[in-house]
């Protein structure tokens, strides 16, 4: 198990756990990210990263992707 900010470019993991708060949990299952589902790293921009999650893209920040395991 790994943090997504880890994950390399174009491979699909598996969220493993969510961390943080549970605000910042709150936060990251209404964005899509629920454990069991899948998760695919698009690219990492200044810090950002890009994700496909649930048929979306989504730019979280470096910092919400350490709180995501894979």
């Amino acid at each position: 198990m790994m943090p997504l900010s880890l994950a390399y470019v174009g491979e699909e993991n598996t969220i493993q756990k969510l961390g943080g708060n549970p605000e910042v949990n709150k936060h990251l299952k209404n964005l899509g990210f629920v454990v069991g589902g899948t998760v695919k790293v698009i690219s990492t921009l200044g810090g950002n990263v890009i994700v496909n999650v649930k048929e979306a893209r989504v730019a979280i920040s470096e910092e919400m992707a350490r709180k995501i395991m894979v």
